[in-house]
Protein backbone atom coordinates (compact mmCIF):
# COMPACT_ATOMS: atom_id res chain seq x y z
CA UNK A 1 0.00 0.00 0.00
CA UNK A 2 1.20 3.64 -1.26
CA UNK A 3 0.45 6.11 0.84
CA UNK A 4 1.79 9.85 1.40
CA UNK A 5 5.18 10.60 2.54
CA UNK A 6 5.01 12.30 6.39
CA UNK A 7 6.80 14.85 6.81
CA UNK A 8 8.65 15.59 10.58
CA UNK A 9 8.91 18.77 12.40
CA UNK A 10 11.09 21.01 10.64
CA UNK A 11 14.06 21.88 12.56
CA UNK A 12 15.93 23.95 9.77
CA UNK A 13 15.43 28.43 9.88
CA UNK A 14 11.89 29.39 7.81
CA UNK A 15 13.10 31.33 5.00
CA UNK A 16 9.81 33.31 4.95
CA UNK A 17 10.79 34.84 9.03
CA UNK A 18 14.69 35.00 8.45
CA UNK A 19 15.96 39.12 7.69
CA UNK A 20 17.45 39.26 4.37
CA UNK A 21 21.30 39.90 5.02
CA UNK A 22 21.15 42.49 2.18
CA UNK A 23 18.17 44.46 3.40
CA UNK A 24 18.97 47.89 4.55
CA UNK A 25 19.29 48.40 8.51
CA UNK A 26 15.99 49.56 10.28
CA UNK A 27 15.99 53.51 10.58
CA UNK A 28 13.67 55.34 12.97
CA UNK A 29 10.97 57.59 11.29
CA UNK A 30 11.00 59.98 14.33
CA UNK A 31 13.70 62.17 14.59
CA UNK A 32 17.41 61.35 16.94
CA UNK A 33 18.94 64.38 17.98
CA UNK A 34 22.29 63.85 19.90
CA UNK A 35 22.01 63.97 23.20
CA UNK A 36 23.25 67.81 24.97
CA UNK A 37 23.01 69.42 27.71
CA UNK A 38 19.26 70.99 27.27
CA UNK A 39 18.03 67.35 27.75
CA UNK A 40 19.68 66.40 30.86
CA UNK A 41 18.29 70.24 32.03
CA UNK A 42 14.69 68.94 30.91
CA UNK A 43 15.18 66.02 32.96
CA UNK A 44 16.36 67.21 36.03
CA UNK A 45 13.98 69.87 35.92
CA UNK A 46 10.85 67.80 35.60
CA UNK A 47 12.53 65.83 38.33
CA UNK A 48 12.92 68.42 40.74
CA UNK A 49 9.12 69.81 40.19
CA UNK A 50 7.72 66.64 40.51
CA UNK A 51 8.42 65.60 44.26
CA UNK A 52 7.12 66.93 47.21
CA UNK A 53 10.31 67.56 48.89
CA UNK A 54 10.85 70.58 46.34
CA UNK A 55 7.77 72.05 47.75
CA UNK A 56 8.83 71.49 51.27
CA UNK A 57 11.82 72.72 51.14
CA UNK A 58 11.66 76.04 49.07
CA UNK A 59 8.21 76.39 50.40
CA UNK A 60 9.68 76.76 53.96
CA UNK A 61 12.11 79.09 53.02
CA UNK A 62 10.19 81.41 52.01
CA UNK A 63 7.91 81.20 54.63
CA UNK A 64 10.64 82.14 57.09
CA UNK A 65 12.61 84.59 55.53
CA UNK A 66 9.59 86.21 54.84
CA UNK A 67 7.71 85.43 57.62
CA UNK A 68 10.63 86.36 60.01
CA UNK A 69 11.57 88.95 58.04
CA UNK A 70 8.20 90.44 58.30
CA UNK A 71 7.90 90.36 61.94
CA UNK A 72 11.26 91.82 62.30
CA UNK A 73 9.90 94.76 60.19
CA UNK A 74 6.88 95.46 62.62
CA UNK A 75 9.12 95.56 65.50
CA UNK A 76 11.68 98.14 64.11
CA UNK A 77 11.40 102.20 63.63
CA UNK A 78 12.39 104.59 60.62
CA UNK A 79 15.07 105.28 62.70
CA UNK A 80 16.68 102.07 62.90
CA UNK A 81 17.46 101.96 58.82
CA UNK A 82 19.52 104.72 59.43
CA UNK A 83 22.03 102.05 60.85
CA UNK A 84 21.73 99.06 58.56
CA UNK A 85 19.74 98.25 55.07
CA UNK A 86 16.67 97.50 54.36
CA UNK A 87 17.40 93.58 53.59
CA UNK A 88 18.63 93.35 57.13
CA UNK A 89 15.54 91.75 58.54
CA UNK A 90 15.66 88.80 55.70
CA UNK A 91 18.56 87.72 57.73
CA UNK A 92 16.71 86.16 60.72
CA UNK A 93 15.18 83.63 58.97
CA UNK A 94 17.73 82.97 56.24
CA UNK A 95 20.01 81.80 58.72
CA UNK A 96 17.70 79.56 59.10
CA UNK A 97 16.30 79.14 56.33
CA UNK A 98 19.84 78.09 54.48
CA UNK A 99 18.80 74.42 56.33
CA UNK A 100 16.09 74.38 53.61
CA UNK A 101 18.37 74.87 50.60
CA UNK A 102 21.27 72.74 51.83
CA UNK A 103 18.59 69.69 52.54
CA UNK A 104 17.15 70.32 48.80
CA UNK A 105 20.58 70.19 47.44
CA UNK A 106 21.47 66.87 49.35
CA UNK A 107 17.79 65.75 48.23
CA UNK A 108 18.67 66.17 44.43
CA UNK A 109 20.81 63.46 44.15
CA UNK A 110 20.98 60.89 47.13
CA UNK A 111 17.08 60.21 47.15
CA UNK A 112 17.96 59.13 43.24
CA UNK A 113 20.58 56.87 45.31
CA UNK A 114 18.08 55.82 48.01
CA UNK A 115 15.29 54.85 45.21
CA UNK A 116 17.77 53.34 43.04
CA UNK A 117 16.27 55.92 40.35
CA UNK A 118 20.45 56.76 39.74
CA UNK A 119 20.51 53.81 37.82
CA UNK A 120 18.02 54.42 34.94
CA UNK A 121 19.51 57.67 34.96
CA UNK A 122 22.81 57.06 34.05
CA UNK A 123 21.45 54.17 31.91
CA UNK A 124 19.33 57.10 29.66
CA UNK A 125 22.05 59.17 29.89
CA UNK A 126 25.63 57.83 30.53
CA UNK A 127 27.39 60.47 30.46
CA UNK A 128 27.39 61.13 34.33
CA UNK A 129 28.85 64.26 34.32
CA UNK A 130 26.73 66.00 31.90
CA UNK A 131 23.97 64.83 34.50
CA UNK A 132 25.71 65.99 37.20
CA UNK A 133 26.15 69.46 35.60
CA UNK A 134 22.80 69.33 34.97
CA UNK A 135 21.62 68.96 38.48
CA UNK A 136 24.10 71.61 39.72
CA UNK A 137 22.98 74.20 37.27
CA UNK A 138 19.02 73.48 37.92
CA UNK A 139 19.37 73.12 41.99
CA UNK A 140 21.21 76.44 41.98
CA UNK A 141 18.39 78.05 40.12
CA UNK A 142 15.73 77.04 41.69
CA UNK A 143 17.69 77.66 45.30
CA UNK A 144 18.59 81.11 44.07
CA UNK A 145 15.52 82.13 42.99
CA UNK A 146 13.62 81.07 45.95
CA UNK A 147 16.51 82.79 48.11
CA UNK A 148 16.48 86.27 46.13
CA UNK A 149 12.49 86.35 45.93
CA UNK A 150 11.91 85.96 49.27
CA UNK A 151 14.96 88.77 50.12
CA UNK A 152 13.60 91.35 47.87
CA UNK A 153 10.09 90.81 49.11
CA UNK A 154 11.13 91.44 52.28
CA UNK A 155 13.64 94.67 51.59
CA UNK A 156 10.81 95.63 49.49
CA UNK A 157 8.26 95.98 52.73
CA UNK A 158 10.76 97.27 54.91
CA UNK A 159 11.27 100.50 52.60
CA UNK A 160 7.72 100.92 52.25
CA UNK A 161 7.15 100.52 56.15
CA UNK A 162 9.98 102.34 57.09
CA UNK A 163 11.36 104.37 54.27
CA UNK A 164 10.68 107.88 55.45
CA UNK A 165 13.26 110.27 56.25
CA UNK A 166 14.39 109.22 59.59
CA UNK A 167 15.54 106.39 57.50
CA UNK A 168 18.75 108.14 55.87
CA UNK A 169 19.79 108.16 52.73
CA UNK A 170 20.00 104.29 51.54
CA UNK A 171 22.05 103.33 48.29
CA UNK A 172 22.29 100.41 45.69
CA UNK A 173 25.21 98.69 47.90
CA UNK A 174 22.77 97.54 50.39
CA UNK A 175 20.97 95.36 47.64
CA UNK A 176 23.87 94.27 46.18
CA UNK A 177 25.32 93.15 50.21
CA UNK A 178 21.64 91.17 50.28
CA UNK A 179 22.22 89.77 46.34
CA UNK A 180 25.41 88.45 47.34
CA UNK A 181 24.04 87.00 50.34
CA UNK A 182 21.37 85.37 48.16
CA UNK A 183 24.36 83.81 46.26
CA UNK A 184 26.67 82.62 49.00
CA UNK A 185 23.09 80.49 50.49
CA UNK A 186 22.82 78.86 46.98
CA UNK A 187 26.98 77.93 46.82
CA UNK A 188 25.76 76.57 50.30
CA UNK A 189 23.33 74.48 48.36
CA UNK A 190 25.99 73.32 45.83
CA UNK A 191 28.06 72.65 48.38
CA UNK A 192 25.43 70.04 49.88
CA UNK A 193 24.85 69.09 46.83
CA UNK A 194 28.41 67.91 45.91
CA UNK A 195 28.29 65.96 49.65
CA UNK A 196 25.88 64.04 48.87
CA UNK A 197 26.95 63.44 45.57
CA UNK A 198 29.99 62.20 47.32
CA UNK A 199 28.23 60.73 50.48
CA UNK A 200 25.40 59.00 48.85
CA UNK A 201 23.62 58.66 51.75
CA UNK A 202 20.35 61.30 52.78
CA UNK A 203 20.71 61.54 56.69
CA UNK A 204 24.82 61.44 56.26
CA UNK A 205 25.19 64.40 53.96
CA UNK A 206 22.86 66.50 55.76
CA UNK A 207 24.28 66.06 59.01
CA UNK A 208 27.62 66.83 57.54
CA UNK A 209 26.16 70.31 55.90
CA UNK A 210 24.78 71.01 59.40
CA UNK A 211 28.11 70.56 61.17
CA UNK A 212 29.73 72.51 58.29
CA UNK A 213 27.20 75.35 59.50
CA UNK A 214 26.99 74.91 63.20
CA UNK A 215 30.23 73.50 64.47
CA UNK A 216 32.80 76.74 63.28
CA UNK A 217 31.24 78.85 65.88
CA UNK A 218 31.75 76.16 68.62
CA UNK A 219 35.04 75.01 67.54
CA UNK A 220 36.24 78.75 67.03
CA UNK A 221 34.88 79.43 70.38
CA UNK A 222 36.82 76.51 72.32
CA UNK A 223 39.94 77.46 70.10
CA UNK A 224 39.86 80.87 71.58
CA UNK A 225 40.17 79.83 74.68
CA UNK A 226 43.74 78.90 74.53
CA UNK A 227 46.35 81.15 74.12
CA UNK A 228 48.23 79.33 71.32
CA UNK A 229 45.22 78.83 69.02
CA UNK A 230 43.58 82.21 69.48
CA UNK A 231 44.64 83.51 66.35
CA UNK A 232 42.99 80.45 64.81
CA UNK A 233 39.54 80.71 67.27
CA UNK A 234 39.32 83.96 66.13
CA UNK A 235 39.77 83.40 62.40
CA UNK A 236 37.39 80.48 62.41
CA UNK A 237 34.99 82.68 64.35
CA UNK A 238 35.13 85.46 61.81
CA UNK A 239 34.40 83.23 58.85
CA UNK A 240 31.50 80.59 59.09
CA UNK A 241 28.28 80.54 57.51
CA UNK A 242 26.04 82.61 60.21
CA UNK A 243 28.27 85.24 60.27
CA UNK A 244 28.76 85.55 56.72
CA UNK A 245 25.36 86.15 56.20
CA UNK A 246 24.90 88.16 59.08
CA UNK A 247 28.03 90.49 57.30
CA UNK A 248 26.43 90.64 54.10
CA UNK A 249 23.30 91.73 55.39
CA UNK A 250 24.49 94.56 57.53
CA UNK A 251 24.45 93.09 60.84
CA UNK A 252 28.79 93.23 61.19
CA UNK A 253 30.29 95.25 64.15
CA UNK A 254 30.35 98.04 62.25
CA UNK A 255 27.37 98.44 60.42
CA UNK A 256 26.44 101.15 57.88
CA UNK A 257 24.97 100.83 54.98
CA UNK A 258 26.34 98.15 53.51
CA UNK A 259 29.20 100.02 51.89
CA UNK A 260 31.57 99.23 54.59
CA UNK A 261 31.08 95.19 54.86
CA UNK A 262 31.76 94.85 51.14
CA UNK A 263 35.70 93.68 52.13
CA UNK A 264 34.85 91.38 54.63
CA UNK A 265 32.18 90.17 52.15
CA UNK A 266 34.78 89.41 49.47
CA UNK A 267 37.07 87.28 52.16
CA UNK A 268 33.43 85.37 52.82
CA UNK A 269 32.54 84.94 49.02
CA UNK A 270 36.54 83.74 48.34
CA UNK A 271 36.30 81.18 51.08
CA UNK A 272 33.09 79.34 50.27
CA UNK A 273 33.61 79.61 46.60
CA UNK A 274 37.09 77.83 47.21
CA UNK A 275 35.54 75.13 49.48
CA UNK A 276 32.71 74.65 47.29
CA UNK A 277 34.95 74.44 43.89
CA UNK A 278 36.29 72.02 46.17
CA UNK A 279 33.67 69.65 46.87
CA UNK A 280 31.96 70.00 42.90
CA UNK A 281 35.27 69.15 41.44
CA UNK A 282 35.84 65.95 43.60
CA UNK A 283 32.10 65.38 43.07
CA UNK A 284 32.35 64.90 39.38
CA UNK A 285 36.22 62.30 39.94
CA UNK A 286 33.80 60.42 42.27
CA UNK A 287 30.77 60.39 40.28
CA UNK A 288 32.74 59.25 36.98
CA UNK A 289 34.69 56.37 38.40
CA UNK A 290 32.87 54.50 40.55
CA UNK A 291 29.04 52.15 40.91
CA UNK A 292 26.16 53.23 41.18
Amino acid sequence: MTGRPTTGPTTGPNPATCPDPAAEPYSSPLPTPRPHLGHALASEWTKLISVRSTVWTLGSLVLLVVGVGLLAISQTRDENYNEMPFTTPAVFGLLVGQLSVMVLGVLTITSEHGTGLVRTTFTAAPDRHRVLTAKYLVSALACFTATAGSVFVVGVAAAIAHGGPAAGEHSGHEWISGLAGCVYVTLLGVLALAVGALVRHSAGAIAVMIGVVTLPPVVGGILSVWQATASLGTAVLQHNAPVALMQMFGMADNGGSGTETLPGNLSQMVLITLVTGAAVAASYVVVGRRDV
